[in-house]
């Protein structure tokens, strides 16, 4: 069972690959089998998003979070997290809020994003 704080440093290290495009760090964070949902309802693998690092077809100029929520239960952690975003994907332009919803589980040892979908919410403010 882990603490919060343990996994505010994995989402801490997590964004500082996805800042720099890290691909052994990604690698390492991200379990082989994960699958996330992108705001557009596109299923996106770790194959998937690696390979967008990889070839520089994802570029993160601004990356800010603020996790929202953590909820640990056993050996998996639910994250709330989010990112005022500025880039480009496929040379389009991506700006704005995105809320992720995340979920790290232990295996063998170590921590692994398992799954994970975002929403963008820019002009949405948390009302609770």
């Amino acid at each position: 069972m882990a603490d919060k704080n343990e996994i505010i440093k994995l989402e801490k290290e997590l964004l500082v690959a996805i800042q720099s495009s890290d691909v052994g760090t990604l690698d390492k964070l991200l379990h082989n089998d994960l699958l996330f949902i992108a705001p557009d309802g596109q299923t996106i693998t770790k194959q998937m998003d690696l390979a967008a690092h990889r070839s520089g077809t994802m570029v993160v100029e601004e990356l800010k979070s603020t996790i929202e929520q953590i909820s640990v239960i056993e050996s998996t952690a639910v994250v709330i997290v989010v990112y005022e975003t500025k880039g480009k994907m496929l040379g389009n332009p991506i700006k704005g809020r995105f809320r992720y919803f995340r979920i790290w589980n232990l295996i063998a040892g170590d921590w692994k994003v398992i799954g994970g979908s975002c929403i963008q919410i820019q002009g949405f403010e948390k009302k609770y």
